[in-house]
């Protein structure tokens, strides 16, 4: 297991406000009793194997809120953020999201759950009606399929498709210099993990058709052991081996699998590694595992993107991660949405929010969209590369190309019947 800190806050104060249920923060420190304060829902995770989405995710939310807040709020009201802990659980994240509204009096909600209580989440939105950013979810469907879609509902997630096709495109490029036919995949036993590796595999053959599916391993979500999984893949005999476990499960299966020194064995395309999370916790960081970009500061390459970083790791004494951009990118898009419509009214950000561009670290171009169809985020920063076990971790990042992105995107949405 990988051990998780929450910085930024002391032990006591957490213990204390997660004796109260809920974790409420406004920066600056406004008094609840303030007329003007706004209240933010964010149901996450907060305890167990993956704390560190929540916590990460939490973390980058307060710092753009104080920013936000320093420079007026949204409309003028200071934001308050109420914070809960779905310890992981689907029915738990409903439960709290459908109470931070109705008991807590959230008028905007913030989702920082996997995809597993993201789908939760969006059924709680749909009922009640309230504004939702869904920052962690990266099962495609959420947003691409149209039996999903609700007006308000928005994602600032990447998109497993958005990295599939990426990905897809960089692995066979290898595949085909190192004539590797013969391709294992292991990742974990829910839509996340099932749709990814689908798209993955799908732009893989694509682009090499000659690669042969040979063996496929889904371990359950925060499973422990990973034993039976890597004898299985070793058994196998791949050449090449896809993966999209992530967080602490992905921690402990690389340490696992070091034991039996698999990395040595095969090539390993690892969507999730490039991601401190991953990176600085391995015990024993294989050389030359491939990647696609989470989160590093040094991609995209630019000040914008490296300021964010240090100023993150300066606050919290360690670096963000995937989900903390994604959080980051989230309140950005609400306070400019909100100026568009000089409102803090969900439907009123919820409009301005469709189509909007705004100046973002994390933007290919320095950019990011929220797509107006779909309401998905588009024309972040994605690329692939290969790992080494020290800082930068990730030297060279091969960029994806969003005119290809979207082009082979359309193709799949009238695949899958979702245009």
């Amino acid at each position: 297991m990988t051990r998780t800190r929450t910085p930024g806050i002391s032990r006591r104060s957490t213990l204390a406000l997660m004796g109260a249920g809920a974790m409420t923060f406004a920066a600056p420190w406004v008094a609840r009793a303030q007329a003007k304060t706004i209240k933010i829902g964010m149901p996450t995770i907060l305890s167990g194997r993956v704390a560190q989405l929540g916590t990460s995710s939490r973390n980058a939310v307060m710092l753009e809120v104080e920013k936000v807040n320093a420079a007026g709020g949204l409309a003028g009201r200071q934001i308050e953020m109420v914070i809960r802990d779905s310890k992981g659980q689907p029915q738990e994240a409903a439960r709290v999201a459908r109470e931070l509204v109705n008991t807590d009096g959230c008028e905007l909600m913030i989702d920082a759950e996997a995809s597993s209580g993201a789908f939760a989440v969006h059924e709680v939105a749909r009922d009640l009606g309230v504004f939702c950013i869904h920052t962690n979810s990266e099962t495609s469907a959420l947003t691409a399929d149209p039996k999903q879609h609700i007006p308000n509902a928005f994602r600032t997630a990447r998109q497993g498709v958005h990295d599939s096709i990426v990905g897809g495109s960089y692995a066979a490029a290898i595949a085909k210099a190192k004539g590797l036919k013969k391709w294992a995949t292991c990742s974990p036993d829910y839509a996340y993990g099932r749709d990814t590796t689908a798209e993955f595999t799908l732009y893989l053959k694509r682009f090499a058709p000659e690669v042969e599916i040979i063996s496929e391993s889904w371990p359950k979500l925060f499973q422990p052991d990973y034993t039976e999984v890597v004898t299985k893949i070793l058994q196998a005999k791949p050449q090449a081996l896809y993966s999209c476990l992530w967080g602490g499960d992905l921690t402990s299966y690389i340490d696992q699998a070091n034991i039996y020194a698999m990395f040595g064995q095969m090539e390993v395309f690892a969507v999730n590694m490039a991601d401190y999370t991953a990176l600085t916790v391995v015990k024993n960081l294989p050389k030359g595992i491939h990647s696609g970009n989470r989160y590093i500061k040094t991609f995209p390459t630019t000040p914008e993107n490296a300021a964010w970083g240090d100023a993150y790791k300066a606050k919290y004494n360690e670096y963000p991660t995937n989900w903390s951009w994604e959080n980051a990118t989230a309140i950005m898009l609400m306070a400019e949405a909100s100026k568009k419509a000089n409102s803090a009214d969900g439907k009123k950000i919820a409009e301005a929010l469709k189509g909007l561009t705004i100046k973002c670290p994390f933007g290919a171009d320095g950019t990011v969209t929220m797509r107006g169809d779909d309401h998905t985020l588009v024309g972040y920063a994605i690329g692939w590369g290969t790992t080494i076990p020290q800082e930068p971790y990730v030297p060279e990042v091969k960029a994806g190309d969003w005119k290809t992105i979207f082009e082979l995107e359309a193709e799949w949405k009238k695949s899958k019947g979702y245009t």
